[in-house]
């Protein structure tokens, strides 16, 4: 039997749209923490470069 953990924090994946629940990995950064994996953070959209 699957143990239920409705208590935990969840959030939305900025990049999948997915959403996510707090992992003890995460207690001391769970508020900057914004990707459900480390797949979707390297999708994020790349930061602009100046060229020049």
């Amino acid at each position: 039997m699957a143990h239920s953990k409705p208590h935990l924090p969840s959030k939305t994946c900025a990049v999948c749209g997915r959403p996510f629940t707090w992992r003890k990995k995460w207690a001391a950064c769970w508020e900057q923490v914004r990707y459900c994996s480390k797949a979707c953070q390297q999708r994020r959209r790349p930061t602009a470069h100046a060229e020049g």
